[in-house]
C-alpha cells in the first residue's frame, strides 16, 4: 500500500511533487556543470557514471531503485512521491544536462553552482512539502533509525552520506568547494522553503483543513 492520501488537494500536491522533483534534478545539473563539487549523493552517481560509462541520470535512476529494494527488509512504505522521485528525477538530470553546455568562466561556474544550490533547497521542500512520501535515500535513512532505536538520524545520515562521498570520490566524482557549500546551505534553505510549500491534512474532525506552516525544528 502506498502512502499519502490523494484526497486531499489532489491537483495542487501532484503538481507540486512533480514540479519539485523536475526541478530537484535539473538543479543537479546546475551544479555538474559548475564543475565546483556535488552533493555527496551525486558524488557517488557521477563517480558509477564515470566507471560505467552510464549517463548520470540513468544511474541515479539505478540507485534509486536498488536503495528501494533495501527498503524491504527495513519495512517501509513507499509513496508515490518515492516512486516517481526514483525516476522523475533522473530523467531531469539527463535532459538538464544535454541543453546546458559546459561553462568556463569561474564567475558562471559560480551562478550555475549558487543557483543549483538554492534550487536544490527549493525542489527539496516543494516535494516533501506535498506529503507523497520520502526520497528513496531519505526513507533508506529514517528506516534504518526506526530498525534501531538507539541510532540517531543525524548519525546514521552522517555515515551514510560519508561513505557514498568517499566511494564517489574514488570513482573520479567531483568533490570540491560547492560539497561543502552544499552540506552548509542545504539545512537551512530546506527549513526556510518548507512552510511555504507544506500541504498539510485536514485535521480530524473538521471539514475544512486548516493551513499551518510545518515545524521548522
Amino acid at each position: 500500500m502506498l502512502i499519502g492520501n490523494l484526497r486531499h488537494r489532489p491537483v495542487r500536491r501532484l503538481v507540486q511533487l512533480f514540479g519539485g522533483l523536475l526541478l530537484y534534478g535539473a538543479s543537479m545539473a546546475l551544479m555538474v556543470r559548475s564543475e565546483l563539487g556535488l552533493n555527496p549523493w551525486d558524488v557517488f552517481h557521477q563517480g558509477v557514471s564515470r566507471l560505467t560509462g552510464l549517463s548520470m541520470g540513468t544511474v541515479v535512476i539505478a540507485v534509486g531503485l536498488l536503495v528501494l529494494l533495501a527498503w524491504i527488509p527495513l519495512r517501509q512504505r513507499p509513496g508515490i512521491g518515492t516512486l516517481a522521485n526514483a525516476v522523475v528525477v533522473g530523467l531531469a538530470v539527463d535532459l538538464t544536462l544535454a541543453l546546458l553546455p559546459p561553462v568556463e568562466p569561474l564567475a558562471a561556474q559560480i551562478a550555475l553552482l549558487t543557483a543549483g544550490i538554492v534550487g536544490n533547497g527549493m525542489a527539496t521542500a516543494l516535494y516533501l512539502g506535498a506529503r507523497l512520501g520520502p526520497g528513496p535515500r531519505d526513507g533508506l535513512m529514517t528506516g534504518f533509525t526506526a530498525r534501531r532505536p538507539g541510532r540517531s538520524l543525524r548519525l546514521v545520515r552522517t555515515v551514510m552520506e560519508v561513505v557514498v562521498l568517499a566511494v564517489g570520490a574514488l570513482l573520479g566524482g567531483k568533490l570540491g568547494v560547492g560539497t561543502i557549500a552544499y552540506a552548509l546551505a542545504i539545512g537551512p534553505l530546506a527549513q526556510f522553503f518548507l512552510p511555504r510549500f507544506d500541504v498539510p491534512e485536514p485535521q480530524p474532525g473538521t471539514t475544512t483543513p486548516r493551513i499551518e506552516p510545518a515545524p521548522t525544528a
